[in-house]
């Protein structure tokens, strides 16, 4: 968060943030305490928390952590009141320069004003601009959590500080659950879970940020991929295939190259004769490729909407600080689509668009969402591409077309594409967190630029307009997000392993077998356990990968033609006949159902 920010936006805290504003100068002053030689940087309210900045003379580690809260709290109790003051700006410098604090003499020198504010709680005085809480003692509940490292200004060739993040909740019950949240978190991290379940790996012999899948993994993305397909087909797209490669003059034509392009892996040699501009690279985009199909055929304004779609994948030079999993990777398989339409063919569209993405989460099962209307922040339009006609027609029509949908939503200034404005799908999952799955953009700029067509009602040419569009965004982003939203445990459709057939002794292997043809010919995706292991652990193993059905098999159940079912959850269903745990099996999956 650039320093500027900090100090002025605060102004727009919530009573919650407030107080975590509040509680990060609490923790300041508890520094100071200890260190009175600590120099400050710092120390904004977050999501979920606070954190501060400093500049100490030995590395802190997390028995520190216990001390300082001690502290805190030992001030918090004191009832000190937050004193708001502001001093001219001279006054400001000489007094931190005095102090040695040169990171506040720094965000002094920074800002374009001739007073700044000072506020002061016990023995510890910071510039900000505030707000806080009268006193000390409305701060509720505290807990430090980490210390981490922080580049000042976050330039990697300026100081590194240490940053202490910590959280503040009105009362006990909210922290207690927030704690909660994050121990459920730490076992549900689709990382964890992905070596566990084996799903996927990454090898350094391969490349940072590239995953590889196990059999279960690909499993998984395949039902996946195939799942969006289906469905896309059946609100009328196409689906088409494009090289993984493309020249550099074709994302020089999209303008991909100049905004993205530190974002883009290395240019390969082209053919010898042919100029830089013919050189190859990586494809980190499909809608460049996707007008050039479009482009090479005549269209009639008959034929619009065409709807390409495409499940294909793309590379991103991603930094490696900021690879995470599935979560952020370099090579990204978007579930992509490009529909080129009239005008007057906007809203009609975006609706479809709209509903394709909401009957895709209700499949699964993901009913907490929003939606962000981003659009272009008008203080910074050297940022993107076309005029403000063109601006301002697009974010009017995207903006009638969700009103017209009477989905409640937000407005994100600056969060446009450089192209066009776009709507996001904001999905909270099981522990509330917040993750960007869908995008829907509309784009007058790129048809502009590749001067595409199509022949009017009146026999002359006109210029369509092009929505970019994607379900689930990334596959890799989205599994990462199911893994954690189902903490493993899929929906029976969605599991790569259906059943696990457990025979009780090896004279029960034949008919295990003999049941697993029978599974496989319905479609019902199973293994046999043939361990030497014993019944129960064989059940916990099976309960520990997250199989839905195990199927235990003895005596009593080959001289039956049936199996004992058991469920994930410990739940006993007894003895069914093979034939009826099939039927009831395959309802659940044919209707991707939640229910076990």
């Amino acid at each position: 968060m650039p320093v500027e920010v900090e100090l002025q936006e605060s102004v727009n805290y919530t009573p919650l943030q407030r107080m975590r504003h509040s509680a990060a100068h609490v923790m300041a002053e508890a520094i100071q305490e200890i260190f009175p030689e600590a120099k400050f940087a710092i120390g904004p309210a977050i999501e979920d928390g606070f954190y501060y900045d400093f500049d100490l003379p030995r590395p802190l580690t997390p028995d520190d952590l216990p001390d300082i809260e001690q502290r805190m709290r030992r001030i918090i109790a004191a009832k000190y009141p937050f004193v708001h003051d502001s001093w001219p700006r001279d006054k400001a410098l000489e007094h931190f320069r005095n102090k040695g604090q040169d990171y506040k003499v720094e965000i002094i020198e920074n800002l374009a004003v001739s007073e700044v504010g000072i506020y002061q709680q016990g023995n510890f005085l910071d510039l900000c601009h505030g707000p806080h809480v009268k006193n000390t003692s409305e701060i509720g509940p505290i807990k430090l959590m980490r210390v981490a490292g922080a580049y000042w200004l976050g330039d990697e060739y300026r100081p590194m500080l240490q940053r202490i993040y910590g959280t503040a909740w009105f009362n006990q019950e909210e922290l207690d659950q927030y704690l909660w949240r994050l121990e459920e978190a730490l076992k549900r991290d689709h990382r964890k879970l992905g070596r566990e379940l084996k799903l996927f790996t990454f090898s350094d012999e391969v490349c940072a940020g590239v995953p590889q899948f196990y059999p279960r993994g690909e499993t998984l993305r395949h039902l996946m991929e195939s799942y969006v397909r289906e469905t896309q087909e059946r609100y009328g797209y196409q689906h088409v295939w494009t090289s993984n490669i493309g020249k550099v003059r074709l994302y020089k034509t999209s303008q991909h190259w100049y905004t993205y392009r530190e974002n883009m892996f290395p240019v390969m040699k082209g053919d010898q004769e042919l100029s830089d501009d013919d050189a190859y690279m990586l494809k980190p985009m499909n809608c460049p490729h996707h007008i050039l199909l479009f482009k090479s055929q005549m269209h009639s304004y008959r034929e619009l909407p065409i709807r390409y779609a495409e499940s294909d994948t793309l590379y991103r030079y991603e930094k490696v600080g900021t690879l995470t999993g599935l979560a952020r990777v370099r090579s990204v398989t978007q579930d992509d689509a490009h529909v080129f339409m009239r005008p007057d063919q906007i809203q009609e569209e975006f609706n479809r668009s709209i509903n394709l993405t909401l009957e895709v989460f209700e499949t699964y099962g993901l009913t907490d969402y929003w939606l962000r209307l981003s659009l272009r922040d008008p203080q910074r339009k050297e940022e993107y591409i076309g005029n403000d006609e063109v601006w301002e027609v697009a974010e009017s029509a995207l903006r009638q077309a969700i009103d017209s949908k009477g989905i409640q939503y937000e407005e994100g200034i600056g969060q446009a594409a450089f192209y066009g404005p776009k709507v996001d799908f904001m999905v909270r999952d099981a522990l509330n967190r917040e993750w960007q799955c869908s995008t829907i953009q509309l784009d007058l700029v790129l048809p502009m630029n590749f001067e595409l067509e199509y022949i009017g009602e009146d026999g002359k040419p006109h210029r369509p307009v092009m929505l970019h569009r994607a379900v689930t965004g990334s596959t890799e982003r989205f599994m990462a997000m199911l893994i954690e939203h189902f903490a493993g445990a899929f929906p029976v459709w969605l599991a790569p392993v259906q059943a696990m057939i457990i025979p009780i002794a090896d004279r029960h292997q034949d008919y295990a077998y003999k049941i697993l043809e029978q599974l496989k010919a319905a479609g019902i995706r199973a293994e046999v356990d043939v361990r030497s292991e014993r019944m129960n652990a064989k059940i916990r193993d099976a309960q520990l990968q997250k199989i839905p059905y195990m199927l235990v098999v003895g005596d009593k159940e080959t001289a039956a033609e049936a199996v004992s079912v058991r469920l994930r959850t410990n739940v006993d269903l007894k003895s069914l006949p093979v034939t009826q745990f099939i039927a009831r099996a395959s309802g659940i999956i044919s209707s991707k159902s939640m229910e076990l």
